[in-house]
């Protein structure tokens, strides 16, 4: 876990199960849990709460966290996916201890299915996936007995043995549960544990084609592991006496035949007798997280990428700006409950801001140009201008900013016919310079439509830095540019995707496409400082009056600077909303 991981811990329902267990004695006094994703998409925000919460409970009790790929359908998965979560997970600031896969046990995997054979709790099943949805019954009708779960434990071993082999056709054959097909969870009615796929395998290439499913795979994971504490979200609450009749039945912690294969292939880890505890996960306004939605926002072409700052996943949070230590603490202060919620996203909003007040240095930047001349300076006027890189941290130090007689301010900056309470240029009037001093405008050129396309304006000598009027007061201060000196730069204007607060809600028909603002992107042309110009990707400035901005981490370069904008400087959305 990084340095700047907070380290005050927010006390929850989970982080009280730990600490009785502690006191107790059980697990051995350790700590040790996983954040076990599947490799077929991005992580989004909802995940880096798990992901939080997992490293966090362990880094605080002394444990361990173990990174588990999740890899038992390998139609679904690919090393693209892997390579992504490896360096979302990284950069949020944690460390796992072990870098693992479901894969990395298919052998004590299919070990324990032969056990749960030989002892009578599992048997293949020829019925088609739609046979067996219909034996399965419903919520309020018990299911009905394959016509297979008769079968003998030498037959069913050699059938599941052949499955192994290869004998049979994709979908033909599946390992089942024998529990009872008139439980009122219907989990626990004759689950499959096992089906064939006769697809190459991103980590273990041909050397199977039959699969675990999630739930075989996710217990027997866990126990071989070490893990005390597994924890997940509330939808697997009723998968969890499935959970616990899987490793009821196979004792791994006491039967080293099963785990033998670890052994050889130097894996032996702590073996325990883990917990499933689950908690509500994170829901967003403004944001939908399915993966099948994020995957058609993607191919439909709706946002620019996985990575595009409008997405909700961790790439886009970091190409947006976003700093770990916003998601970190925007995670920690929304708790971890039972209840399902849904947060404000200017709630995480307000964390971004937070933390780039305190890190993020100031430039100057000017998004919608009027230009201004001070006329009694002359035309070749040129100086420097120090001013702090932070106004809070001096340790920050200062830069240069070109000064010149020629400088480009915002548009809205000037008003000719000035609103109630506004306080900056106007005609004859005066303003502060941000670091300059005092200036009078003393005139408004206009184009053929009568727009206003340039001032000018006279310094007050007295009222620069150091001289006898510098501390004279007006009402309004503004920033500028140089226009002899700034470099343009493309300015990407970002807004939250979606329109409605709640994206998924069809009661009013149609679907979530339909609520897209389609205005959520817009280019604009700036105007920067040179130190804003030579930034590296990913830098975090704010630009001064204007918002928070990052150096893209792909576009931009010195001699075409590119920045995305991350965060106004306060929440104007909820107001424009209303």
């Amino acid at each position: 876990m990084s340095s700047d991981t907070p380290t005050t811990p927010t006390h929850h329902f989970i982080r009280q199960i730990v600490l009785d267990d502690l006191a107790a004695g059980r697990h051995g006094g350790r700590v040790a849990t996983r954040f076990p994703p599947e490799p077929n998409g991005y992580l989004h925000l909802g995940h880096a709460k798990s992901i939080c919460l997992n490293f966090g409970l362990a880094a605080e009790f002394g444990g361990t966290t173990n990174l588990r790929f999740d890899d038992t359908n390998p139609t679904r998965e690919d090393i693209e996916y892997v390579e992504a979560i490896k360096a979302d997970v990284a950069w949020l600031g944690f460390r796992w201890a072990r870098l693992l896969h479901a894969s990395d046990y298919f052998e004590v995997i299919y070990r324990c299915a032969e056990k749960l054979i030989r002892q009578g709790h599992a048997y293949v099943c020829d019925l088609s996936a739609d046979a067996v949805r219909e034996y399965r019954g419903t919520l309020t009708e018990p299911g009905r007995d394959s016509p297979y779960r008769g079968r003998g434990v030498d037959e069913n071993l050699d059938l599941f043995r052949r499955m192994r082999a290869g004998e049979f056709a994709d979908g033909s054959r599946t390992l089942r549960a024998r529990i009872d097909m008139a439980s009122g969870n219907i989990n626990l009615r004759d689950p499959a544990l096992y089906r064939i796929r006769k697809v190459p395998h991103q980590n273990t290439g041909d050397a199977w084609c039959i699969y675990p499913m999630y739930d075989f795979a996710h217990a027997i994971s866990d126990a071989v592991e070490g893990i005390t504490h597994s924890i997940c979200t509330l939808e697997f609450e009723d998968h969890r006496p499935l959970y616990d009749w899987i490793l009821d039945r196979l004792d791994l912690v006491g039967d080293d035949s099963l785990t033998e294969p670890l052994r050889a292939a130097g894996l032996d880890l702590p073996r325990s007798r883990p917990q499933q505890i689950e908690f509500a996960r994170g829901n967003l306004d403004y944001t939908v997280m399915s993966k099948r939605k994020l995957i058609a926002l993607v191919e439909e072409g709706h946002v620019d990428g996985w990575d595009d700052p409008r997405m909700p996943t961790l790439v886009g949070a970091r190409r947006r700006g976003f700093p770990p230590a916003a998601i970190r603490t925007f995670w920690e202060r929304a708790g971890v409950t039972k209840q399902n919620s849904v947060i404000g996203f200017d709630v995480l909003e307000g964390c971004v801001r937070e933390v780039l007040d305190r890190e993020a240095e100031r430039r100057f930047a000017v998004l919608d140009p009027l230009p201004l001349v001070i006329e009694n300076l002359a035309d070749d006027h040129a100086e420097s201008i120090p001013f702090p890189n932070h106004p809070k941290d001096p340790s920050r130090g200062t830069r240069e900013v070109p000064f010149s007689s020629r400088l480009l301010i915002e548009r809205d900056d000037f008003a000719e016919v000035p609103p109630k309470g506004f306080h900056r240029l106007v005609a004859g009037g005066e303003v502060r310079l941000r670091g300059v001093g005092i200036v009078r405008c003393t005139g408004v050129a206009r184009d053929a439509a009568g727009r206003v396309t340039g001032l000018s304006a006279t310094l007050d000598p007295d009222t620069r830095p150091g001289q006898p009027g510098a501390e004279r007061k007006v009402k309004g201060t503004i920033h500028w540019v140089s226009a002899r000196d700034a470099l343009t730069a493309e300015v990407r204007l970002y807004e939250r995707l979606f329109t409605a607060p709640d994206p998924d809600d069809d009661a009013g028909g149609g679907d979530f496409r339909d609520r897209i603002d389609r205005d959520s992107k817009r280019i604009a042309v700036a105007h920067v400082e040179p130190a804003a110009a030579s930034a590296d990707p990913e830098t975090v400035f704010q630009f001064e009056r204007l918002g928070y901005f990052v150096a893209d981490r792909h576009d931009h370069r010195l001699e075409r600077p590119v920045f995305n904008r991350t965060v106004t400087l306060r929440d104007s959305f909820a107001k424009a909303a209303k």
